[in-house]
């Protein structure tokens, strides 16, 4: 919780009790909760917003691999290039692999 470990924790409770005091102390704390909860409604309810438009441009939305494999055909000549590629690829993913090291271990 932002970095606030238990002693600091008591100081601001310390704090908040002395310059505050002990009367008004529970008042500001409800006050505080309600606001929170207030905002996390608020919050929840913009994402739900922001989902529910996104949801139909998502369906319209190709997927990776449709754009992709019609992005190769177009620039790069077709099937044929796309299996040259995909050789090559794993050609190269294997000496690669073997030419590298992993982190050393102690």
């Amino acid at each position: 919780m932002f970095g606030i470990g238990l002693p600091e924790l008591l100081i601001i409770a310390a704090l908040a009790l002395i310059l505050i005091g002990p009367k008004k102390l529970p008042e500001i704390a409800k006050s505080l909760g309600k606001t929170l909860g207030e905002l996390r409604k608020a919050t929840d309810d913009v994402k739900e917003s922001i989902l529910e438009e996104i949801e139909p441009i998502k369906d319209e939305m190709p997927n990776r691999r449709e754009l992709e494999e019609a992005l190769k055909k177009k620039f790069m000549g077709g099937e044929e290039e796309e299996k040259k590629t995909k050789k090559g690829k794993g050609k190269e993913k294997g000496k690669e692999a073997k030419g590298k090291k992993g982190p050393r271990t102690k």
